[in-house]
């Protein structure tokens, strides 16, 4: 990875952080127990880059997502990623969550089929599992068939997705 700096910055669910480089956010990191697990995760991901104060462009990616995890409308939308290393079909999950609102779920099933290939949902899964950019890329917002959680790979796992649907508003059941 070719990381600019990483930062680490307080939100309502706990300290998260976010590394960059020239294209874009190469990584978010939702809170590990403790601000400085979060921030030694981050670095051990972000290959060695230094904190640092962030960019305007990406001082504005962290506001939003304070503001998202405020319980806040917040449209992260114009966030650039670095996708280098990503495998295309990852990238092209991640573009179709995205397009998933605050406050809405789509299944690994509906995923699977605006991609064209509905018997996909479990590699769509997989895709979701690997996310470097969660909340950027809301895969929090995506359901096993029939509304149930599914697996969630941050730290406090589905508990942890359910308090964000909660944060934003879903209605799950």
């Amino acid at each position: 990875m070719n990381a600019r700096g990483f930062a680490i910055f307080e939100t309502a669910i706990g300290a998260c952080g976010v590394a960059w480089s020239h294209a874009g956010i190469m990584s978010v990191q939702l809170p590990e127990r403790n601000a400085d697990a979060t921030r030694a995760r981050l670095a051990r991901r972000c290959g060695g880059a230094g904190e640092t104060l962030p960019p305007p462009e990406v001082q504005r990616a962290i506001d939003a997502i304070v503001a998202l995890l405020d319980g806040e409308p917040s449209d992260l939308s114009f966030v650039a990623l670095d996708v280098e290393g990503v495998p295309d079909f990852s990238r092209r999950v991640y573009e179709v969550a995205r397009t998933i609102p605050p406050g809405a779920t789509r299944s690994y099933g509906e995923i699977a089929a605006r991609l064209g290939d509905p018997g996909s949902a479990r590699a769509v899964g997989q895709a979701l599992g690997r996310n470097p950019f969660p909340i950027v890329v809301p895969c929090h917002r995506v359901l096993a068939a029939g509304g149930r959680t599914g697996g969630f790979s941050a730290r406090g796992g589905t508990k942890t997705k359910l308090t964000l649907l909660a944060i934003e508003g879903a209605q799950l059941f």
